[in-house]
């Protein structure tokens, strides 16, 4: 059964992290999936936990959510919700040791060690193994999707460097990501997912099984497991050793040099079209009428209002900004649709034989209810439009001495790599689509500058030496020139 306590008073009885919230509140900000790091955390409470592991099982295995209270929420929701995976022994091997969390009193009154329990081979092994028998343990439901090949069952090793989520990957075979973030309802990953598989699609990697719960009398989805894309590379990386590779030839164009990026972006944009496509077929479509239009304006405005507010460099055009954000409802109808909503290079893998999409959960600044919302697929172009700008400028910030002293033709080649790889993502797109998104520019500007904005309360909030570039990116767009190009 579930445990609570209060998050503003010590935990009450029968609570089974009571001894351990303290040893949560210091452990949890040096997690890389921990969001909130320099917020003041108010407290913390045990909103669900249960026992995964039987008696004869070890070590115990526990699935619990925490509720996080801040004591500065202005206006917002002072409370975040995270999952963890919990390994609880006396004696944990050697090898989880830079995973231990903290101690409490075990079953017997003697002190017991628990820590993330991802890190543990063993516990690893134990879900593989319940999702490919499709046990139920307590609340939690392991699920196999149906007629697929089960990986053969072994301990898995954490995948270092995620940022919102923890993944497991098993004998380059399959990965399971753990959701971190605690969220009644149906996670948009797991759902589209499945939608696509429905459609036969090879733009994903194949969808193996899931982890299943409730919160808050809803269903939640706590991981998923699919098959892993060994021996690939992310776009992100594979752009920025392109752009690398520009800069360092002065005397060569941007389709002369051996690591030109252009035939890989046109194959990206083949393969969002595909994407797009298989979702509106799996899930349908909707009008992008003159009512739909008018909330995905309101809710661009809410956003730049919001970052005109924490950046002066927005602030100071929040009105010509806001006037190119109302090209949505200016612009011929069209449709919506489910799409990933979060797109950029970081979310393609270049495997042997393609590109694949991952990582369909949206945009983490939006809630479960706007991430599922149709939207225009334009979104999607827009954002991997901005990646290509983002990698090109990135690189350049990287490559160059002094920020303040930029080198105008290093700003040119730069530029010039951008434009040849956005123009290659559309041409791509347009060859399955039919559809060329330049041609609608207004609307096109508009998602686009939407997701500078995004980016420059991101980077001010978190990066704040890459903020200049979103910032750049917001002048070119509220320029004639920066209305598209072909």
């Amino acid at each position: 059964m579930p445990a609570t306590s209060s998050p503003d008073g010590p935990p009450g009885t029968g609570d089974p992290l009571a001894g351990l919230h303290d040893a949560l509140l210091a452990w949890l900000p040096t997690q890389r999936w921990f969001p909130a790091k320099g917020r003041r955390i108010a407290g913390l409470r045990t909103v669900a936990h249960s026992v995964v592991s039987t008696p004869e099982e070890s070590p115990t295995v526990e699935h619990a959510v925490i509720g996080v209270s801040f004591s500065d929420a202005a206006g917002g929701s002072a409370e975040e919700r995270y999952q963890l995976v919990l390994g609880a022994q006396a004696g944990p091997p050697a090898e989880v040791e830079h995973a231990v969390i903290g101690r409490r009193p075990g079953p017997d009154g003697r002190d017991e060690v628990v820590y993330d329990g991802l890190a543990d081979g063993r516990i690893s092994r134990l879900v593989l193994s319940l999702i490919v028998e499709n046990q139920t343990r307590g609340p939690l439901r392991f699920v196999a999707e149906p007629d697929t090949e089960a990986p053969i069952v072994g301990p898995g090793r954490p995948l270092i460097g995620e940022q919102s989520n923890s993944s497991v990957i098993y004998g380059e075979r399959a990965i399971m990501k753990l959701f971190r973030r605690a969220t009644a309802g149906l996670n948009p990953d797991l759902e589209l997912h499945r939608a696509l598989r429905r459609q036969g699609s090879h733009e994903v990697a194949p969808l193996l099984g899931a982890v299943e719960g409730e919160l808050d009398g809803e269903p939640m989805t706590v991981a998923m497991l699919q098959g892993y894309a060994s021996n690939s590379a992310d776009g992100w990386s594979m752009a920025l050793a392109s752009v690398r590779d520009l800069l360092a030839e002065a005397d060569l164009r941007a389709d002369e040099v051996g690591g030109d990026f252009a035939g890989e972006a046109h194959r990206i944009g083949k393969t969002v079209a595909a994407v797009h496509l298989e979702l509106a077929a799996a899930l349908g479509t909707h009008p992008l009428d003159a009512r739909a239009a008018s909330e995905i304006e309101a809710w661009m405005l809410d956003r730049l209002d919001r970052a005109a507010e924490a950046v002066p460099g927005v602030a100071e055009q929040r009105d010509a900004i806001a006037d190119v954000l109302r090209g949505v409802t200016a612009a011929e109808p069209s449709t919506l649709q489910r799409i990933h909503g979060d797109l950029h290079l970081g979310q393609e893998l270049r495997t042997p034989t393609g590109w694949l999409v991952i990582d369909f959960e949206g945009e983490p600044s939006k809630s479960l209810a706007d991430r599922v919302r149709p939207d225009s697929p334009m979104r999607d172009v827009a954002a991997m439009l901005r990646s290509f700008d983002y990698a090109a400028f990135h690189q350049l910030a990287e490559w160059e001495q002094s920020a303040d002293d930029p080198d105008p033709q290093l700003e040119r080649r730069a530029q010039e790599w951008a434009d040849r790889n956005r123009a290659a993502f559309c041409d791509g797109y347009t060859e399955v689509t039919g559809t060329d998104p330049r041609d609608a520019p207004e609307l096109l500007r508009a998602y686009e500058l939407d997701k500078a904005v995004y980016e420059v309360l991101y980077e001010t909030r978190n990066r704040p030496s890459w903020v200049s570039i979103p910032l750049r990116s917001m002048r070119r767009l509220l320029t004639p020139a920066g209305r598209g190009e072909r």
